[in-house]
């Protein structure tokens, strides 16, 4: 049977104080809560009192997403600045301050910050989650095996987090560096049938690893719950159309991969260890850097392999009806990536709170019209 290729879409963002530009919690506005009187359950918490998180719904295409998810960020948008607050998106924060944020008073929470201590309290993060609807889980064991390998190019589009408490950390995406203290995270291993996959999450139920499949938090996984293969490795990019076109490489990278299954002609599979290296070299210099392919066996400029994935993509992308979001890719590839234009900002001003500025700025571009009162955060 011939996946649905449905596409879901799940923001994190940030709550910003206007005054001071730090993370400021959203619980004492309700903003949830009154989210919830009109979004319903296509808004939640997070971890984190200062993390909002939006969801799409099961969506057919790429453009019933897009109707939704800017739907999404204009009510998120309105809903903050109705509370005193702003909205953000990045991977990180500039300087907050992950000690000073409150946890959420949901028990799902609180008992993972017992389980993990420091490492949980300090995951002050904010990502993108891409679904796409597979309904056989054979085949999706099988294309996420395969999809792996493009994960750390996904990832360069999505960099967005290149400061943390402050500091210039010198990496594109500190937001993996944070997470990936987490334990089952990072880029899965090969898994050669649906039936090893559930032998490997029913041993880590059974010896008290995890009570549940959620609790594996790799860079691609099945979903337990929902028929989709689920995309985590992302940062959020700071504007809407960023997060269409990735989502539509992502849903147009499965449709070709599931082609070349239908067809038996697979796709090469490499070990987890040579794509974490790929993996840290796109966290490092997301576009500016190299990634190496594996079948030359040479390093290659992100942005050429960028535009020969969008070459092995392109016979699907028609079909898929997402032309529009994914000739985006190009303006990514040509104004830089989130974590890139945060730096130019950084390097003409010097200002994180200048940076903080620009990310509230971008996060409504396409979303909201401007008008004077927004035009300075902060009179």
């Amino acid at each position: 049977m011939k996946p649905s290729f449905t596409i879901g879409i799940e923001e994190e963002y940030q709550t910003i104080d206007p005054e001071t530009r730090d993370l400021r919690s959203h619980i004492d506005m309700e903003i949830i809560a009154k989210g919830k009187a009109i979004l319903k359950e296509s808004i939640k918490p997070e971890m984190h009192q200062s993390v909002i998180e939006v969801g799409t719904g099961v969506c057919n295409d790429i453009e019933q997403a897009r109707v939704e998810l800017i739907g999404l960020r204009r009510d998120m948008i309105r809903l903050a600045k109705a509370g005193g607050l702003r909205l953000a998106a990045g991977g990180t924060h500039p300087f907050g301050d992950w000690r000073k944020q409150e946890i959420y008073p949901d028990q799902r929470y609180l008992d993972i910050v017992e389980d993990m201590k420091i490492v949980a309290r300090a995951n002050l993060i904010f990502g993108l989650h891409v679904h796409v609807g597979i309904e056989d889980r054979e085949t999706a064991i099988h294309l996420m095996n395969a999809a792996r390998y493009f994960l750390p190019h996904i990832l360069a589009l999505s960099t967005n987090s290149p400061f943390w408490l402050g500091m210039d950390t010198g990496l594109k995406s500190y937001r993996c560096k944070v997470f990936d203290k987490f334990p089952r995270t990072n880029i899965p291993d090969y898994f050669p049938s649906w039936g090893e996959y559930e032998s490997f999450v029913n041993l880590l139920v059974q010896t008290n690893c995890i009570d549940n499949a959620k609790k594996i938090w790799w860079d691609i996984r099945p979903h337990p719950h929902f028929q989709t293969l689920e995309f985590r490795i992302c940062d959020i990019p700071m504007r809407v159309e960023e997060t269409l076109a990735i989502a539509a490489l992502i849903q147009a990278t499965v449709a070709k991969l599931y082609k070349l299954h239908a067809a038996n002609q697979g796709f090469r599979l490499y070990r987890r260890a040579l794509i974490m290296e790929n993996k840290w070299r796109a966290v490092r210099y997301g576009l500016d850097g190299k990634l190496i392919d594996f079948g030359k066996r040479i390093e290659v400029p992100v942005r050429d392999l960028i535009y020969e994935y969008l070459h092995f993509v392109d016979d699907v992308v028609d079909e898929l009806r997402s032309r529009r979001e994914i000739n985006y890719i190009h303006k990514i590839l040509e104004m830089g990536s989130g974590a890139d234009r945060q730096l130019r900002v950084f390097k003409e001003t010097g200002d994180l709170t200048k940076v903080v500025d620009f990310m509230i700025s971008e996060t409504e571009t396409g979303v909201v019209e401007k008008d004077k009162a927004d035009a300075n955060i902060a009179t």
